[in-house]
């Protein structure tokens, strides 16, 4: 005789669907094996309901961020993650069943969750270095995170659950969180993407003048709130003494990350604010200070720069090959690197600098 099997979190989500949809019945798309025991996809499922309102559009939620059957973790306030995502996304003219790509981009979602550790919170972004939809020619490169403005945060048997919903954006909205923030831009583009909506269709926001204008007076007044950036090309290789002369410091980045760090040099250091750079195996600390200088430890570098500095350097952090020198205490150099786009196959499809 088999154990009944407790699913008060699943249960939980479903209630709350319930009081947006009533007893609609959502398309609902399970996994066979699970993730433990092999299996190819981390969530237990994925529901889509259809919406008319504001417009006609699928309305995605997952399930296996949160603990769906018995609590097992031990931080009662939160269940699992602490979250489920959810996505809304445009229909396509008699579009009957929601679109495969979309499933297999949520369950993309929970893969890099689960094998990073690395969680979301609303204000979160995300680079997916190419068309979010494969197939189509979409301008919609990278991902946005924000608080579901109808399910928002339930409690749960097991803790709390906060439904974030997935935005689609292009890549210059993407800098302009990172150089502002994105709650701010995704509430300043509200009238061209009502209940932030993912339309593969729709042109970046920032050719409307009131978005591209309430960008840049947010960031000259708030400056930046991209505390840590993640970078993929990052290193620091301490400099030599010799006999006869010295090798400086070099700090080394990739050219396609080169021109966003310049522009969150000015918006977080000239705001007093540090700026930390996270790569696969070095950590750099940028902070305002009076005089110029770094220190360098086993785990991380720290690096001050006075404003003159900050305006130098970042005038010269540009998306190309190219080395200079930091004017500062011992002083480093800045060598830029070219950065190679692949394919899922591993292919180059594109370089950078």
């Amino acid at each position: 005789m088999s154990e009944e099997v407790i699913t008060a979190g699943w249960d939980a989500i479903d209630a709350a669907m319930e009081r947006i949809y009533g007893e609609q019945e959502p398309k609902h798309y399970g996994t066979l094996i699970s993730y433990a025991l092999g299996g190819s996809d981390p969530l237990d499922g994925i529901s889509v309901y259809s919406s008319d309102s504001p417009l006609p559009h699928w309305h995605f939620v997952t399930y296996g961020f949160s603990e769906l059957y018995e609590k097992e973790s031990d931080y009662a306030e939160e269940s699992g993650y602490g979250f489920e995502l959810t996505f809304r996304l445009v229909k396509e003219k008699d579009e009957e069943e929601p679109p495969a790509w979309a499933l297999n981009l949520l369950q993309n979602m929970g893969r890099y969750v689960f094998n990073s550790g690395n969680v979301f919170r609303s204000g979160d972004y995300l680079d997916a270095n190419g068309p979010i939809c494969l197939e189509s020619n979409t301008q919609l490169t990278a991902l946005a995170f924000i608080a579901d403005p109808e399910v928002g945060t339930i409690d749960t048997p097991n803790g709390q659950v906060q439904f974030l919903q997935m935005v689609g954006i292009t890549k210059d909205e993407l800098e302009a969180m990172q150089i502002w923030n994105t709650v701010g831009l995704l509430e300043s583009g509200l009238p061209h993407i009502p209940s932030y909506m993912t339309d593969l269709n729709r042109a970046s926001l920032l050719e409307d003048e009131a978005v591209s204008k309430a960008v840049q007076t947010g960031m000259e007044h708030d400056g930046s709130n991209t505390g840590i950036l993640f970078v993929d090309q990052l290193s620091w290789e301490n400099g030599k003494k010799g006999w006869l002369r010295k090798s400086p410091s070099i700090l080394t980045i990739g050219a396609k990350q080169a021109d966003i760090i310049g522009k969150l040099l000015r918006g977080r250091l000239l705001k007093n604010r540090k700026l930390t750079l996270s790569g696969p195996e070095s950590r750099i600390v940028f902070e305002a200070g009076e005089q110029s200088g770094y220190s360098a430890g086993d785990d991380e570098v720290r690096i001050v720069l006075d404003e003159h500095t900050v305006t130098e350097m970042s005038n010269k952090l540009r998306p190309k090959q190219s080395e200079f020198n930091v004017s500062a205490k011992d002083g480093f150099m800045v060598r830029i690197v070219q950065t190679n786009i692949t394919d899922q196959d591993g292919r180059v499809v594109k370089t950078i600098g």
